[in-house]
């Protein structure tokens, strides 16, 4: 099955005109209640601002590794800032067919990072190199980092109207943003490492905060597990689009109305050479603010359908799983 057929597109635009609001609301959360998965279009980040992300984002994964260096992830995984080389972090969260995820484990993830937030955050503060290494770099991610931010708040007015709630409901919990943009490279590898399960590029995993806006290049390689069939399925670049997805925090907050659908990024489908070229994404990752507790969104449960969760803070919730994966 190809992604057209399993992820839906929507247009934004109707929502950003305000021309049919509630249109946009049904159909973002129909698609997250049944695949988890949705392409954006007229969503409102230009391509132009896209285009020179992806170009800094170039620049910098060209810089010689001492250089990104100078910018180090700490190595706690609930500091995620600054940069990541290739092999540190390890995405276990789901295992098929293997025996245990200590096995799974062995298998390096072929891929390198860098995760930036808000200035002020004070419990992950960024990481930086010198401005000298790179100009301009500190610059275009924190604007890039605040558009993303604003694309987000209309996400979460749209999902609101869908749920039948005020459009700011979502946006009380969303105020810091405790986000993180991250610039990700796969290296080109032989494609017979990543067809024999040698190495990943990410194994299968779901996403832990509220939702992802993933930008990626056309490459290829992503692929979404179809709910239903359980059927791996690839996801392809569609131009000026967004590929939005909801987060295992999301689902937990909608009383699982909302899939948080499992992932994975492989060889892409049909290579034809030996080599599997470079891939570059920018996920942006949004997650609700870290202080606040959260209970069951308002319409996702009654009395035929109870709460499965209890209360949560936020924080603690999203440090357990950031510490997982690195």
């Amino acid at each position: 099955m190809e992604s057209q057929n399993l992820v839906k597109v929507v247009d934004f635009a109707p929502f950003l005109d305000g021309s049919d609001k509630q249109s946009v609301g049904d159909a973002l959360l129909e698609s997250f209640k049944t695949t988890g998965f949705v392409y954006l279009v007229n969503h409102g980040l230009s391509q132009d601002k896209i285009d020179q992300m992806f170009d800094l984002s170039k620049k910098f994964f060209a810089l010689s590794h001492e250089q990104k260096m100078l910018a180090p992830h700490p190595p706690s995984g609930t500091h995620h800032r600054g940069y990541s080389a290739p092999g540190v972090e390890k995405v276990v969260q789901h295992v098929y067919d293997r025996s245990d995820i200590a096995e799974a484990r062995k298998r390096s993830d072929v891929k390198e990072t860098f995760e930036a937030g808000r200035e002020d955050d004070e419990l992950m503060p960024n990481i930086w190199f010198p401005e000298k290494v790179l100009p301009g770099f500190r610059e275009g991610c924190l604007q890039f980092f605040w558009d993303c931010f604003e694309i987000e708040k209309n996400i979460l007015r749209a999902l609101a109207i869908g749920f039948e709630l005020p459009e700011e409901y979502f946006l009380h919990f969303h105020t810091k943003p405790d986000n993180q943009l991250r610039l990700s490279r796969y290296p080109s590898v032989p494609t017979s490492v990543l067809l024999n399960g040698e190495l990943s590029r990410i194994d299968a995993h779901s996403d832990f905060g509220s939702m992802t806006l993933l930008m990626q290049d056309d490459i290829g390689g992503l692929e979404v597990q179809d709910p239903h069939s359980g059927e791996f399925c690839p996801v392809r670049s569609i131009p000026g689009s967004i590929l939005l997805n909801a987060g295992d925090f999301l689902m937990r907050w909608s009383n699982d109305t909302i899939k948080s659908t499992i992932h994975r990024v492989r060889a892409p489908p049909s290579i034809e050479t030996d080599t599997v070229p470079d891939r570059y994404s920018i996920p942006y990752v949004s997650f609700s603010d870290m202080e606040t507790v959260v209970d069951c969104i308002p319409g996702t449960w009654n009395t035929e359908k109870p709460k499965k969760y209890e209360p949560i803070s936020v924080g603690g919730y999203v440090m357990r799983r950031l510490a997982a994966s690195y």
